[in-house]
């Protein structure tokens, strides 16, 4: 008989508790999980920025524009190796004008500075080729059903008109860029022709890179020197850092999953401590029987804890087991592929998964701690002379 095969033997005694309080706890545990995978996909973007991108963008507000040939004074700083810009164009689609999606007007070399957005070298020679030409995010092709080839009109709103685009091809992205695959971009100078003259040659966000992430925030400062003493002052970020200026107006929600999720582990280490509690007292004066026989208390209070470590292991399992589903195949595809420009990349992450079970196994360890510590200070007899 060895510790391990009592303490299995002392979590099955009473088989349909165990199993409630498994089922109990591995339910909160999905709430926990999906509350952390919010909050880790929301961060996502300032997880896996790169460390060798920068944003400029109006000093004043993210929906002012910046003169186009504001490019050529960037391209002469010092550390700067490459620029391309993009600008928001707010259309939609007329066939599902309820489908919210990203459409982007960029330059013929954004794909050059942004190449964690992955695009076949036949795609990019047509679309430098072809006027009209538009790259979509395989999740949004799947979700419209667009294909390459297909004759697509979109409806401005900043730019009002119907726009015609032909789809050249289909772009991805791997899990850890964090890229949004539902975006929808076309070539900036066939917007630029067709708007009126006093919103030529403007443009939304310029993004660079630099040869040394260790310089970014000295180019930054560079690059907003520049133009200082224009009429339209720039804001140069690193990419983290504007990724992280538009996570602000979340945060107060980031910080109130936390709180639920604190909660949520509160409530579960009080199932496991009821459970715990219960069995210990039904069983006092079994311990009492073992204490008389010879069993030093510290090796009684480690049948309590080992039995509650292993309800807690297994709690954690079992939640894990109904989160990975519900997550992974359920919500988080919803998300990706109706919502990816918020949420690119919802998964469980291994360190939720690793922190879910850990959680489990410390909560039913400390739920544990008082009924071992009172089964090891009770004397024999007293241990006896109890009913449970």
């Amino acid at each position: 008989m060895t510790l391990s095969s009592i303490v299995y033997r002392n979590a099955l005694r009473q088989g349909l508790r165990g199993a409630l309080t498994v089922v109990a706890v591995g339910v909160l545990l999905v709430v926990f999980v999906l509350l952390r995978t919010v909050v880790a996909a929301w961060n996502a973007g300032s997880d896996y920025a790169a460390k060798d991108r920068l944003t400029t963008r109006s000093r004043v507000s993210y929906g002012l524009t910046l003169p186009k040939r504001y490019l050529e004074r960037i391209a002469t700083v010092p550390g700067v190796t490459a620029v391309t810009f993009c600008d928001w164009f707010g259309a939609r689609w007329a066939k599902a004008p309820t489908e919210f999606f990203a459409n982007m007007a960029c330059a013929e070399n954004a794909f050059d500075v942004y190449p964690e957005i992955q695009v076949s070298k036949e795609t990019l020679a047509r679309w430098k080729t072809e006027r009209q030409g538009a790259i979509v995010g395989d999740m949004l092709a799947k979700k419209l059903g667009f294909h390459v080839g297909d004759r697509v009109t979109l409806e401005g709103s900043f730019y009002p008109g119907d726009w015609d685009f032909t789809i050249v091809g289909l772009y991805t992205a791997p899990p850890q860029s964090a890229a949004d695959r539902s975006s929808f971009f076309f070539r900036w100078d066939y917007k630029n022709d067709g708007v009126p003259e006093a919103k030529k040659n403007r443009i939304g966000w310029i993004f660079t890179r630099v040869d040394d992430p260790s310089r970014a925030a000295a180019v930054s400062r560079a690059i907003d020197d520049l133009f200082s003493n224009d009429d339209t002052p720039t804001l140069t970020q690193s990419e983290r850092a504007a990724n992280n200026a538009l996570l602000g107006s979340v945060i107060a929600v980031l910080k109130a999953l936390d709180v639920i999720c604190a909660l949520v582990l509160l409530i579960g280490g009080l199932v496991l401590g009821n459970t715990v509690a219960m069995g210990v007292r039904e069983r006092t004066t079994e311990y009492g029987v073992l204490a008389a026989l010879g069993f030093p208390p510290r090796l009684l209070a480690r049948f309590i804890l080992g039995e509650a470590f292993l309800v807690g292991l297994v709690a954690g399992v079992f939640g894990l087991l109904i989160a990975y589903p519900i997550v992974e195949l359920g919500i988080g595809r919803y998300l990706e592929e109706n919502v990816g420009q918020f949420f690119p990349v919802f998964r469980i992450t291994p360190g939720t998964a690793g922190l879910a079970v850990g959680l489990s196994v410390l909560l039913g360890v400390v739920a544990a701690l008082v009924p071992a510590l009172r089964v090891a200070r009770l004397s024999v007899v007293d241990a006896l002379r109890r009913v449970g």
